[in-house]
């Protein structure tokens, strides 16, 4: 008889493993071939022999800037968002020891007491100290995959915190590196505002002594007054971007002290690692491989639902109640009920709700496959704009000298009448707009830097 029972529960077991109700989640196939692209390479799919990755590396030996460093431990002890995702945490923390206390008996304990008067007779005092105690077995499974989905979740919610602080990190530096960029053009601005308005002079000189006309005195001044513009526009920007990095750190709009662009140092040897590690590193892919991990073990907990449900109650009371049979008062009552519920008809709810744990598990499956396809993408964007940003400050800075050479030899030969007004002009807003272009790049090309460490899944301490 007993080795009939045991040959029961194992085929129970067995035919319980085989519906799925105990397997836990395994990573399903993911293609990484030709995840990221070589910008330099016409084979088109970058090849990374170390496992070195540039995101691997702590925030603090990429931003090395004292100021930057400060403003970034500013900006995660008191970013909002990032103080919420550590409150998130907490929360699925205690989600998580709701599913694990759920294997333990559930006990309650619910005192009462009576008085009773009949016909102004002496009142009978009746009380009762119950507790009661129920616990709900899991034999199908239904707890277990409850359970495991709020790992999943307590995981992904480490992974959105993780997110927001690499978001934090990046948005930072992006900022600081804007404000430095900025300042950067501010001084070329106000050296060419300088400029003009010699250029101005020069030219009012030559129309008093009878070699130039009155339209190159207002052409000249015309110039002067447009690269004034340009100097006040800046000011704003700078305003704006100051204000936009105090958001960031949580706190009013002030002034921001800050290096300059010419002492940055920011890695040069940028390794974006083997794809597999892309999909370590990254956060955000990594949340979406843990929504889709707590997917599966939902529809697990649907399966479950469609076999019985055990419960054991039980319980104690101390009373003195003679109407429920007792006769000497002061004494223990125990009980104890067995039940088990197998659904059969529930409208169609259970059916529904398996269909829609599936649904929601493939939609899982498509947004994480989609995080690793953006990854890669935005990886492979990093590293063109790092390259070309590169190759574009050096053919830059050879158009600046040449166009500092011109301005000289044009001013030269504007007062021996070698040259017109006009070509003066011209030569000194080429020479303008060429050195803002160079501070431009070289602005992109650390920004370049910055995304690729939050592409990778940068933001270590």
């Amino acid at each position: 008889m007993k080795t009939r029972k045991l040959l029961v529960i194992l085929s129970a077991t067995a035919l319980l493993s085989s519906c799925g109700l105990y397997n836990k989640y395994e990573r399903p196939e993911v293609n990484t071939q030709g995840l990221v692209r070589d910008p330099l390479s016409d084979k088109d799919t970058l090849v990374a022999a170390d496992t070195a990755n540039f995101g691997n590396m702590p925030w603090k030996e990429v931003f090395t800037d004292p100021q930057l460093q400060q403003l970034i431990q500013q900006g995660l002890d008191h970013n909002t968002d990032l103080l919420n995702a550590a409150l998130n945490v907490k929360m699925m923390q205690a989600q998580l020891m709701t599913a694990k206390l759920a294997f333990i008996p559930a006990i309650s304990f619910s005192p009462s007491g009576t008085l009773s008067s009949w016909n102004n007779q002496t009142p009978s005092k009746i009380y009762s100290l119950p507790v009661q105690a129920s616990w709900s077995i899991d034999l199908f499974g239904n707890l277990l995959s409850v359970k495991r989905s709020a790992q999943m979740q307590l995981l992904a919610m480490k992974d959105y915190q993780t997110m927001v602080k690499t978001n934090i990190i990046s948005g930072i530096a992006n900022v600081y590196y804007t404000l430095l960029m900025l300042d950067k053009q501010q001084q070329i601005v106000d050296e060419m505002v300088g400029l003009t308005e010699e250029t101005w002079n020069v030219m009012k000189l030559q129309k008093e002594l009878g070699r130039a006309r009155s339209t190159s005195v207002q052409s000249a001044e015309a110039s002067h007054y447009m690269v004034k513009a340009q100097a006040a526009d800046l000011k704003r920007q700078i305003k704006e971007t100051e204000n936009a990095l105090c958001l960031l750190l949580g706190q009013p709009g002030q002034k921001i002290e800050r290096g300059n662009l010419e002492s940055q140092s920011l890695p040069t040897t940028l390794s974006a690692g083997v794809p597999l590690q892309l999909l370590n590193n990254r956060a955000d892919v990594h949340y979406a491989e843990m929504q889709l991990a707590a997917c599966y073990h939902d529809v697990q907990t649907a399966r479950s639902r469609f076999y019985p449900s055990i419960t054991i109650s039980g319980s104690g009371a101390f009373t003195n109640s003679g109407g429920m049979g007792i006769v000497n008062p002061g004494k223990w009552l125990l009980s104890a009920v067995g039940s088990l519920t197998q659904p059969i008809f529930m409208n169609g709810r259970l059916v529904a709700g398996l269909k829609v744990a599936k649904a929601q598990q493939e939609q899982a499956y498509n947004t994480w496959q989609n995080a690793i396809l953006k990854a890669g993408n935005e990886v492979s964007n990093a590293l063109v704009a790092y390259n070309t940003s590169a190759e574009k400050a050096e053919l830059e800075a050879k158009q600046v000298a040449l166009y500092t050479q011109t301005v000289a030899d044009t001013r030269q030969l504007y007062t021996s009448s070698g040259a017109s007004y006009l070509e003066v002009i011209s030569a000194q807003s080429n020479l303008l707009n060429a050195q803002l272009s160079k501070v431009a790049d070289e602005f992109y090309k650390m920004q370049a830097v910055v995304s690729l460490y939050s592409a990778l899944g940068g933001g270590r301490d």
